[in-house]
């Protein structure tokens, strides 16, 4: 993560550089590609554009002349008079910048209670749903004993010979494996979904805010 430094005078600078480099957060490089003192200026903006688009700037502000042209580039201008403020605001988007997996969340559960062959190379299950749904075109797989034996998405569904677009726990169901034929009576069928995270990785909002105590 790189960011642009604005102080209004050289002690206050040195102080805040310290307290930045104490910021540590696993996988986050924090560097200071531009520093000074005084207001922030057009060519800070300009720097920043070459970073995370940020600029922190402690006991200083910006000149409403610059205001529009900080818009314009797409720069986010953070303003403090606390320094542990800025250290934590700092740590908090740091920690952003790190990519959080999609999450798996279980929708489904049912057991195998019966087999049958299907067209070609492909089975049909009978399965008692035990919690949750197991509907169409969700993603599912199988568990053996052994483990995850096969995935793929429920293509074909039935309740009573009949095709339907979701179960509930407690019913029985069929569903139609065109391309494998090694389930087995007691394996495990789970439907799933995949979650991305709530929020995405931090990006600069274009503008001034001003984060006094």
């Amino acid at each position: 993560m790189e960011i642009v430094l604005r102080c209004d005078v050289s002690g206050t600078e040195e102080a805040v550089r310290e307290s930045l480099a104490a910021v540590t957060v696993p996988g986050v490089e924090l560097r200071i590609i531009q520093s000074g003192v005084g207001q922030t200026s057009k060519s800070d903006i300009l720097m920043a554009e070459t970073g995370s688009r940020l600029v922190v700037g402690f006991g200083v502000d910006v000149t409403p002349r610059l205001e529009q042209y900080i818009k314009e580039h797409g720069v986010e201008i953070r303003l403090y008079d606390t320094i542990y403020r800025l250290t934590e605001d700092i740590g908090q988007i740091s920690e952003k910048l790190l990519a959080k997996p999609p999450r798996e969340v279980i929708t489904g559960q049912a057991e195998i209670i019966a087999t049958f062959k299907g067209k070609g190379k492909g089975q049909i299950v009978g399965c008692e749903i035990r919690t949750g749904t197991i509907e169409m075109g969700k993603q599912f797989r199988i568990i053996t004993a052994m483990g995850p034996a096969y995935h793929g998405k429920i293509g074909s569904l039935q309740i009573e010979n009949k095709s339907v677009k979701a179960g509930r726990a407690g019913q029985q169901v069929g569903i139609g494996l065109d391309d494998w034929n090694k389930a087995s009576v007691g394996d495990l069928v789970e439907c799933f979904e995949t979650v991305e995270p709530a929020s995405g990785p931090w990006k600069p909002r274009s503008g001034i805010s001003r984060r006094f105590s």
